[in-house]
């Protein structure tokens, strides 16, 4: 197992990155690949006294901005850290690539360089939820304008993600929606909700409201990358105000500071499994090898739990499963196609112009 890195995409590069790595490889036995200048990698790990004999290191002398645009990130800076990563996983040289890089630029380059799996339209960002029980969100930014059939897929890449990685045998479904209603929505959700309902395949539970969605209500959120990337903002927002809140309770006076130290115990633990960092990053579902956005200010700790995911995706089966199940796809929307075109089409006349 290899697993290459870039160390000098987001805020906290390469130095946190670089420490990330470290200590993954100590809880993963695998090869890694430091993807970056080779001269400030040295220099960085030199500093603060980090071991770099396990590693090998590719120079890359670019780095992608976070400002820098998508498109021309692969175009103008093909010799970037983040694009001589995705060269090396699509030439074989490599199982699982880790980036904290600005995200646009490496689901372009990850799609183009690295490439879909046969059947998927749009590959999208899975994103866990640190809920009461972990809930994948897909698409959580990549794809701003979608089809009910774009979903559907999204539906299929994350069951069969919580089932490899979470152990969910029968991952329940549900689209985000502004009502349970099965007529509510917008003509994308309405339309979507019967071509869920219709896969046999899919376990699909019905539309979930936002409100529903840290009390269990499925295991899969499905939506649109537009809506799917507020809703996690606006969790992260929110989870962030009210640890921030809570802590100021228990620090207003003595008295409740002595009540903090009975409870830090218990508060430590509720930190924890709200804490985005617990999970790493993002994997970026449909593409043919393993790939991770990991958040941009990723620190030691969130980027060594990135690793980690790679690792554990690498090693699933998820991309066989993924490919088996897009066929299934594939011919099911061709099917659904030829129902559509007019009588005779497929016969040779001129049906089509």
């Amino acid at each position: 197992m290899r697993i290459i890195v870039d160390v000098m995409g987001g805020d906290n590069a390469p130095a946190e990155l670089i420490k990330g790595a470290i200590k993954a490889a100590e809880d993963c036995s695998a090869e890694y690949v430091l993807v970056g200048n080779k001269a400030d990698i040295e220099k960085v790990a030199a500093e603060n006294e980090l071991d770099l004999s396990a590693f090998s290191i590719v120079d890359a002398k670019e780095t992608v901005e976070m400002i820098d645009d998508p498109i021309s990130s692969v175009r103008k800076k093909s010799e970037s850290s983040m694009m001589v990563g995705l060269k090396l996983l699509a030439d074989g040289k490599g199982d699982a690539f880790v980036s904290t890089g600005n995200t646009g630029a490496l689901f372009t380059g990850a799609t183009l360089i690295v490439r879909r799996i046969k059947g998927i339209q749009r590959a999208g960002i899975a994103t866990v939820l640190p809920m009461n029980s972990p809930v994948l969100l897909l698409d959580s930014g990549a794809n701003i304008n979608v089809t009910p059939e774009y979903i559907e897929a999204f539906a299929m890449m994350g069951s069969v993600y919580m089932k490899n990685i979470f152990g969910i045998e029968n991952p329940r479904v549900g689209l985000l929606n502004n009502g349970s209603e099965s007529g509510k929505g917008t003509q994308l959700h309405v339309d979507t909700y019967k071509r869920l309902r219709a896969n046999l395949n899919i376990n699909f539970v019905g539309n979930v409201e936002p409100n529903r969605v840290p009390f269990s209500a499925c295991d899969v959120l499905v939506t649109d990358g537009f809506t799917g990337n507020i809703l996690i903002k606006s969790i992260e927002g929110m989870g962030k105000l009210m640890i921030d809140s809570i802590k100021g309770v228990f620090l207003s006076n003595g008295l409740t500071k002595v009540s903090a130290l009975l409870v830090k115990k218990q508060l430590s633990g509720m930190k924890k499994k709200f804490d985005t960092t617990e999970y790493g990053g993002a994997p970026l579902l449909g593409l043919r090898k393993p790939v991770i956005k990991a958040h941009g200010n990723s620190n030691a700790k969130a980027f060594s739990n990135a690793i980690k995911q790679a690792y554990s995706f690498a090693c699933s089966g998820i991309i066989d499963d993924i490919t088996e199940e897009a066929t299934l796809l594939r011919e099911k929307r061709l099917a659904d196609e030829a129902k559509t075109l007019p009588h005779g089409a497929l016969d040779g006349d001129e049906g089509i112009k």
